[in-house]
């Protein structure tokens, strides 16, 4: 059992527990009536039980809220925001009472549903209900991944849990099922939920629709489950120190609750769920509880006395300070390693020697990323992640590193398993615990599948890279469920995302080069099943997004530009050479990646698309809706695909040089 599994819990009087208690319930309460939106029953209901975690189990630091060995804590349910806010406030993180009295308000610090990067202390960005369980799943993998490769006997740099509190919400939705079977088969013993189990949504009871027996079907999963009742302090402490004596199972403490507790007219019903509960019920719900009726009122002392009952963690972080010295001096590279994967800095020497890619040659731009991917291993120890079950199709399988087990937690392969949503919170999780440069992958039509987490890894900033292969109509047979049509589009309109489609072998390189040197958010790379040529003209530096592949040759005014992406790009090479041999100057922009291309200068994006130059094709198989901002028309596809070889798509979608050419010939 690690250290910190076997400490005690610590001590904090009943009066004062009490007493903050109260305090949680009064600010959210007030919160939501001053904002006039928001949820009061969720942090009323789920007060105590969270009080009990964080005074008495918690090892965390408000002074240092980013402390590399600090017990992480999820708000899955993150509509009961002003539960975490009330939590951050009293234990002395950087929250003042303006901020508590700013809920929900333009620019402040305590939004609608907790936002990572807003306020300190928030550790996931949290309310799609479920996503928060499968983020902490993935902080959990962080956890044991980091302590198995850097832990050595007498040098525990990496002890700590992840804790959270999830919902009946979260609990019905697929993704929290996907997270919780994989964290069940991973035996993630360090994870421990505290489930608010009140009973109630927002159109009433459970049984509306949630009839099955929760605990049972965790214990399918491979869960410790444990049971509370969550307005008594002494059950659910003995409940946490069972979930904490156990190593071997993620722990699930169904601990029953009252939505709306201390609430005369409210509790226990819906409509305590997601709106105020107006100045005449907080009065009589104050009153009921010997509370002051004054808005906001927190005791005198309180936050001192609940410091004193955390110091405890504090004294750890000051501890484990001592200890990184101590690793330092007994493992300098080990510990050189540590810090420069929890730093995750990149140089340019990282990505020096990497595979290069002979002009002529043909190459499926999947298999090039699994060659780059095998050489970026080696220089990034952190670098882990895997497939929902295609690994070989996507070319994700590193041949050393191993398998992540609960025999190998340090494993570099990760088997999501068929949980394409799932597997997209857990990685977001890995990135948000620091330490790990996670990817994953599947196929280009299921991104579908895990938009939410693609979707929440962009709004957190994650430098995550998510691997999307058969990226088009061309991976043939498998027909029109297969087929990506609007996938590629529909991924480009989410803010932050980075869609690179690499033209060929060489600008895969590149893709990969600009994903792993991002620190402000997500890369999603789509890559071909089909081989594609390389291309004299192609760069390995695609960091601008686009540039010129095939300038025509000789003087004199351009007649034109072919735009294109990925696989197309070899075809709108083909066609330039055609007009050329018309007397048409037709140059061809390869344009791997729209966000990227938009953040350049105006006399960038004018050397590459000069304004003047009004005859633009864009060639992408894929819908042709945003591609007007580039071109004065499109060759796409903007209908579902078929089940034939990639040559008869080919042909029957137009994408042959000579559709393309008579399309570009039809222009004005």
């Amino acid at each position: 059992m690690s250290q910190r599994a076997a400490s005690a819990p610590r001590d904090i009087s009943a009066t004062d527990l009490a007493t903050m208690v109260n305090t949680i319930k009064g600010l959210s309460m007030d919160a939501v009536q001053k904002a006039n939106s928001g949820h009061p029953g969720m942090p009323m209901g789920a007060a105590c039980m969270a009080a009990t975690l964080w005074t008495r189990f918690m090892v965390h630091d408000p002074s240092d809220p980013n402390w590399a060995d600090r017990d992480r804590f999820v708000l899955s349910a993150g509509h009961g925001s002003m539960l975490l806010y009330s939590l951050l406030h009293l234990c002395g993180y950087p929250l003042s009472l303006e901020d508590i009295k700013s809920f929900r308000q333009w620019g402040s610090k305590t939004p609608g549903h907790p936002e990572v990067h807003d306020t300190e202390g928030v550790e996931v960005t949290t309310g799609p209900l479920g996503t928060g369980f499968a983020t902490g799943v993935g902080m959990a993998v962080a956890e044991r991944w980091l302590a198995t490769r850097y832990n050595r006997p007498g040098h525990e740099v990496v002890d700590h849990f992840t804790y959270g509190i999830v919902s009946d919400g979260d609990l019905m939705e697929g993704v929290a099922s996907e997270a919780a079977s994989f964290a069940g088969h991973q035996k993630l013993g360090k994870l421990i939920y505290l489930y608010d189990d009140n009973q109630i949504t927002i159109d009433g009871g459970t049984d509306l629709a949630f009839g099955e027996d929760v605990g049972k079907r965790f214990e399918a999963y491979g869960w410790q489950v444990l049971r509370a009742d969550g307005h008594d302090d002494g059950s659910v402490t003995k409940a946490l120190e069972a979930a904490r004596a156990e190593t071997g199972k993620p722990s699930l403490i169904m601990a029953r609750t009252v939505i709306g507790h201390g609430s005369p007219n409210k509790a226990g019903k819906s409509s305590s769920h997601g709106a105020p509960l107006g100045p005449e019920e907080i009065e009589a719900t104050k009153k009921g509880m010997d509370w002051p009726l004054e808005p906001f009122h927190v005791p005198d002392g309180l936050t001192a006395k609940i410091s004193e009952t955390i110091a405890p963690g504090v004294n750890t972080h000051a501890q484990w300070n001592e200890r990184m010295d101590a690793y330092r001096a007994a493992h300098p590279e080990l510990a050189a390693e540590f810090e420069a994967v929890l730093a995750a800095k990149t140089s340019e020497a990282d990505f020096e020697g990497l595979p290069e890619f002979e002009v002529g040659t043909k190459l499926a731009t999947r298999k090039a990323s699994a060659q780059v991917l095998e050489a970026l291993a080696q220089r990034f120890p952190s670098l882990v992640g895997g497939s929902a079950d295609l690994a070989g199709s996507n070319g994700v399988g590193f041949k050393e590193g191993g398998v992540l087990s609960p025999e190998q937690g340090d494993g570099r392969n990760v088997h999501f398993g068929v949980r394409e949503h799932g597997m997209g919170g857990i990685v977001n999780g890995m990135a948000l615990h620091g330490g790990m440069r996670p990817f994953d992958a599947t196929f280009l039509i299921f991104s579908d599948f895990m938009r939410g987490a693609v979707r929440l890894s962009a709004l957190q900033h994650l430098p995550v890279v998510h691997i999307y292969s058969h990226d088009s109509v061309f991976l043939g047979e498998d027909g029109p469920t297969h087929q990506p049509i609007e996938q590629t589009m529909s991924l480009r309109m989410i803010p932050n995302l980075h869609v690179m489609r690499p033209a060929d072998a060489n600008e895969t390189v590149g893709a990969w080069v600009h994903a792993l040197k991002r620190t402000d958010g997500p890369t999603a790379i789509l890559l071909t099943r089909q081989g594609v040529p390389v291309l004299e003209g192609s760069k390995r530096d695609v960091s601008k997004g686009a540039y010129v592949v095939h300038e025509p040759a000789g003087e004199g005014e351009l007649h034109g530009i072919l735009v294109a992406t990925g696989s197309e790009v070899s075809l709108a090479v083909e066609v330039a050479g055609r007009l050329e041999a018309q007397g048409k100057r037709t140059r061809v922009v390869s344009m791997p990646c729209w966000k990227a291309f938009e953040a350049q200068s105006d006399d960038y994006k004018e050397s590459v698309l000069p304004r003047a130059v009004t005859r633009r094709l864009s060639v992408e198989a894929g819908v042709g809706l945003g591609w007007e901002r580039y071109a004065s028309a499109h060759q796409g596809i903007d209908r579902f695909g078929a089940s034939a070889p990639a040559g008869v798509l080919a042909e029957q979608f137009g994408f042959t040089p000579n559709a393309v050419l008579a399309r570009y010939l039809d222009l004005a």
